[in-house]
């Protein structure tokens, strides 16, 4: 979801194309708190800000947080028959999807007042914005490009990856970063890095410690799925959460060692 721009290149480890999908892990960095009854769909941090999208029936919501505490300094809530879900920020706008309902959201970034909304066909699941393009998901395989001031669909691109047999499909929430797509796969531990050009998944990133680490801070209630992926531009780090998780992660993607699981 952060905008495509200049990325330290010690953000990823380095990839060998013509060894097929390289294989990633994340190193734990920092945590945060994070509000337990957020069924988080999208995350985006600019100029300092966490900007957070929640969904369920009747408890979906537009957050501004701050990344240091977790602390959530303005709240806006979506009308009952709104399912939220991923977003992004555009310029001094932010554009969040819904699940069900084919309406996009447009927001004020400073005061977080609806100012206008984009009606289109089928689901709404993840979306980032890439070179003056939005890229949206909604659950299948594919990523779709839309623009960003009229929501038209200007094209798509199914992804692939060659001698891989994770899941490719239920592609879920967006981070555009560097020319790449970072994509959270629904109901698994996974994130996927695709080049938005051709589909193609250069890396996957098992995300399994936050997992770990989630459940057993949880202990009141169960967590729900992975799902929330951030760029930190000051420290060229990236946030993950979950649906109803209590905590955020600051995290650094490291190669898998030799041996791990594939």
């Amino acid at each position: 979801m952060a905008r495509s721009g200049d990325v330290e290149s010690s953000l990823f480890p380095p990839v060998d194309d013509a060894a097929g999908v390289a294989r990633w892990t994340v190193e734990i960095v920092e945590t945060v708190p994070h509000d337990p009854d957020a069924f988080t769909q999208g995350l985006e941090v600019v100029d300092g800000t966490m900007y957070e999208s929640t969904g369920l029936w009747g408890r979906s919501s537009l957050r501004a947080v701050d990344p240091a505490t977790g602390e959530v300094t303005t709240r806006v809530d979506l009308p009952d028959e709104l399912f939220g879900e991923g977003l992004t920020v555009v310029g001094d706008e932010i554009v969040q999807l819904t699940w069900q309902s084919g309406t996009a959201l447009v927001y004020d970034r400073a005061s977080l007042e609806l100012l206008r909304e984009h009606s289109y066909e089928g689901e709404g699941w993840g979306l980032c914005e890439m070179d003056g393009e939005l890229i949206m998901t909604d659950g299948s395989n594919r990523l779709a490009r839309r623009h960003p001031q009229t929501f038209e669909m200007l094209g798509a691109v199914t992804v692939t990856a060659p001698g891989y047999d994770g899941r490719l499909d239920r592609l879920n929430e967006l981070e555009c970063l560097n020319g790449a797509v970072i994509a959270n796969v629904w109901q698994t531990d996974r994130l996927l890095v695709i080049d938005p050009a051709t589909g193609r998944v250069a890396a996957v990133i098992d995300a399994g410690p936050l997992v770990e680490d989630a459940a057993a801070a949880s202990s009141a209630s169960d967590i729900d799925v992975l799902n929330g992926v951030a760029f930190d531009g000051d420290t060229a780090t990236l946030w993950m959460t979950g649906k109803l998780w209590p905590r955020l992660y600051r995290v650094r993607i490291v190669a898998e060692q030799a041996g791990g699981e594939p």
